[in-house]
This record gives structure tokens, C-alpha cells and sequence, in this order.
């Protein structure tokens, strides 16, 4: 189970546990945030979801 970094719900996962949405980096670090298919609709840019990452 995985929740999304932006607004905290879960995320559905498909086949083989993909999820439905994103996984984006913040430049110069490996650490990855999980993005439900909503919030990823709502802010179009990577720019923007990083922005709005809590």
C-alpha cells in the first residue's frame, strides 16, 4: 500500500504492484515520492509536483 505524497490517499496498484500515477525525484537526491493519478492531472509539471510535495 502505497499513499500519495501530496494528498495523503492511497494509491491503487495494478499488476505486478505498479501503481496508477507517478514516481518523481528531486534533482541531486534518490529520494522518490509516489504521485496518485489525480494529483498528477491537477499540477501538470514535474516542477509543479515537486512544489506541492509536504
Amino acid at each position: 500500500m502505497v499513499k500519495c505524497s501530496i494528498c495523503g490517499d492511497k494509491i491503487q496498484e495494478l499488476f505486478l504492484e505498479k501503481i496508477k500515477g507517478t514516481i518523481v525525484r528531486k534533482p541531486g537526491t534518490n529520494k522518490q515520492y509516489e504521485i496518485c493519478f489525480q494529483c498528477q492531472k491537477k499540477f501538470g509539471s514535474k516542477e509543479e509536483l515537486l512544489a506541492q510535495i509536504k
